[in-house]
């Protein structure tokens, strides 16, 4: 058990002796056209840009991203955004006592009340052969990885039961339009809301430092989602083609544009319901994150995100939130 502050609550001009997580580890070039290191250092509350300029040379054959290692430096600034100036650092070793498991972020909802909602929301379904897929497809040891996983490297729920979380989120969503717009098949829906991101569970890694399989980056989630259906649908005798057919469209269509990587636009309505679902939960997560992250010093404002294509402003307007996190989306 470590014994460190989070940097999340340090400032300028503070010292940094800690054991941090490499998140990114890479050479790049000044525009004098000389190399440094540049890396991304983090523990569970926070992750900083920290660069070296000199003497690094040694340091480049000894680490890689998902390595822990002890920093000693202090806490500068950079266009107004927190980084590390790194005065040493060297390996971590058995004698240091650390584990990896806590420098991961984590969801701030309990695991357990989200993996409680999320088999009674498959229990809800009333399609014999939905229901029957989705029990046959989160089975336990995917179900214990789909609850494990992020949603993502860093973006949007980019933390350990960020998957879980986003998902349910997007179900609590999917429902609600249903009571909107009865003529939605909601058991369609909310299947398609269960299974859009599922083959994250194999496109990333997060054992350490999140990355992408070699299955992630040659296949990628959507498509693994989506074969993951067809396998498995196709065991259950007598599933309909064309309720296959719509699931596995939802999946495929539900990032929206053929530019975002989706195979197909969405076409049916169901579709079109998840996709919008999908960018609300997600957008939605990942500002609040940047908000309370990446605000500049003395400043409301975020710098400019490209993700999001334009700077957040932080009106302090927040309300109590401590009895809120922890209860359920659906009562």
């Amino acid at each position: 058990m470590i014994n460190q502050k989070e940097l999340s609550s340090l400032n300028k001009g503070d010292e940094v002796d800690h054991f941090l997580l490499i998140r990114k580890f890479e050479l790049r070039l000044t525009r004098q056209n000389k190399q440094y290191l540049n890396m991304e250092l983090g523990d569970k509350s926070e992750t900083l840009n920290a660069n070296m300029f000199d003497n690094f040379d040694e340091i480049c054959k000894s680490f890689k991203s998902g390595n822990l290692i002890k920093v000693k430096g202090v806490i500068d600034d950079y266009k107004d955004l927190k980084q590390i100036k790194v005065i040493s650092l060297r390996a971590v070793d058995d004698f240091d006592g650390v584990s990896i498991n806590e420098f991961l972020p984590k969801s701030l909802r309990d695991i357990n009340e989200m993996k409680k909602e999320f088999l009674e929301r498959i229990n809800s379904l009333s399609d014999y052969y939905l229901k029957t897929l989705m029990k046959k497809i989160f089975c336990e040891e995917r179900f214990e990885k789909f609850s494990t996983a992020p949603a993502g490297k860093s973006w949007h729920h980019g933390y350990i039961h960020g998957l879980i979380e986003h998902t349910l989120e997007i179900i609590k969503i999917c429902d609600l339009m249903s009571d909107i717009h009865p003529q939605l098949n909601r058991d369609l829906l909310i299947s398609g809301a269960m299974m859009h991101d599922f083959g994250k569970i194999e496109e990333l890694k997060f054992d350490g430092a999140f990355e992408y399989s070699d299955k992630g980056k040659l296949i990628g989630h959507i498509v693994i989602s989506a074969m993951i259906i067809n396998d498995e649908a196709n065991k259950i005798p007598g599933f309909p083609e064309d309720l296959k057919n719509c699931l596995m469209h939802i999946v495929l269509s539900h990032q929206g544009k053929l530019e975002y990587a989706s195979p197909v636009v969405p076409k049916t309505v169901e579709a079109i319901a998840l996709y919008q679902a999908d960018e609300l939960s997600a957008k939605v997560n990942a500002y609040k994150n940047a908000l309370a992250t990446q605000v500049k010093t003395e400043s409301k404002w975020t710098n400019f995100l490209t993700l999001a294509s334009t700077d957040l402003f932080n009106h302090g307007l927040t309300p109590d939130l401590e009895e809120q996190i922890n209860k359920t989306l659906f009562d």
